[in-house]
């Protein structure tokens, strides 16, 4: 996993192993090793390759493409958790991971916001009327 994330990375990143070894600190045979699974860089270095492509440590040694339907690596703080079916009434099951990751429990109230163009977002309601309660305060600042 670690070397194929580092592999479609860097590709992504239109870097080349000397340019990663530069920034890394290390050779560009070392780079090349970790790329085919020989080594694996330490802890220091591998906080550094998530940090240059602005990916997870977590998603840099784990994540797997095919459990997120062939998708790259997300940047850091954004996530394909799959696929969900509608059900006869519309209801859909959000996927576990993104339960845990939001805090979203039985029993919790959700917004669902729509856009035409860019599709539909949900959020746990207290998030949405905190935003509304700071516009009506004037506690919002617009940029």
């Amino acid at each position: 996993m670690f070397h194929d994330n580092l592999i479609t990375l860097r590709k992504m990143k239109n870097m080349t192993q000397e340019d990663i070894a530069d920034i890394v600190g290390v050779s560009r045979q070392s780079v090349a090793k970790w790329e085919t699974g020989e080594t694996v860089p330490d802890l220091d270095k591998c906080k550094k390759l998530a940090e240059i492509f602005e990916v997870s440590l977590d998603d840099l040694a784990n994540y797997k493409s095919e459990d997120s339907m062939g998708m790259p690596l997300p940047p850091k703080g954004k996530h394909l958790f799959g696929m969900v079916t509608v059900g006869d009434k519309g209801q859909i099951v959000i996927p576990a991971k993104a339960r845990k990751i939001f805090e979203i429990s039985p029993g919790d109230q959700l917004v669902v916001l729509g856009d035409e163009r860019q599709g539909l977002a949900i959020m746990k309601s207290e998030s949405i009327l905190a935003f509304a309660d700071a516009v009506r305060n004037g506690t919002v600042v617009q940029e």
